[in-house]
């Protein structure tokens, strides 16, 4: 039986990026917008504020875009102040690159095994899915997901236990599936 994992954030991700006031490199997005028009042209920011001094960065969602190639049903959603779309502008590379921005995920996602039913099995089959493109190791997930460690993950890894179509070193951000066989 295909057991389904899914790896759900749990909140924003920090957003890296070094301040321009003091040292910290992280800033926290409260998913407010801020846009602005001069005639035809619109320019609009996701605000993040810095965690240690509380300093304001724009991130450039729209950068001098004539207001009648921007979808209103956007517009809304960024004068509504709408986390959604800040989670999705995140995730947008074009986005990250034009604000010169890395996320931290770390202690923003959890993953979602649906019970513990699987623990006391010989072998089990599992698709790990992603709701958001959160890197994060395999071995870190399924030594979590199977109540292991991750010394104890890449023993099996090395064994041959634990095999997938994909390499479980490094981090992934895809979806994926494994085999353990205990």
């Amino acid at each position: 039986m295909l057991e389904n994992w899914v790896v759900m954030p749990t909140c924003l991700p920090l957003v890296r990026r070094r301040c321009h006031a003091c040292t910290s490199q992280r800033f926290r997005t409260s998913g407010k917008f801020r846009v602005n028009a001069n005639h035809k042209l619109i320019d609009a920011w996701l605000l993040a504020l810095c965690t240690a001094c509380g300093e304001t960065a724009k991130l450039a969602v729209l950068e001098r875009m004539n207001v009648h190639s921007v979808r209103p049903e956007l517009l809304d959603r960024m004068h509504d102040n709408d986390p959604g779309l800040a989670a999705e502008l995140l995730q947008d590379p074009v986005v990250r690159r034009r604000s010169r921005i890395a996320l931290d995920w770390d202690n923003a996602w959890r993953l979602d095994t649906g019970g513990s039913d699987h623990l006391d099995r010989e072998v089990i089959d599992v698709s790990v899915r992603f709701a958001a493109r959160i890197p994060v190791r395999p071995v870190r997930l399924i030594a979590e997901g199977c109540g292991l460690s991750r010394a104890e993950v890449e023993r099996l890894i090395m064994e041959g236990k634990l095999v997938s179509t994909v390499r479980l070193s490094g981090k992934l951000s895809g979806d994926f599936t494994f085999t353990l066989k205990r």
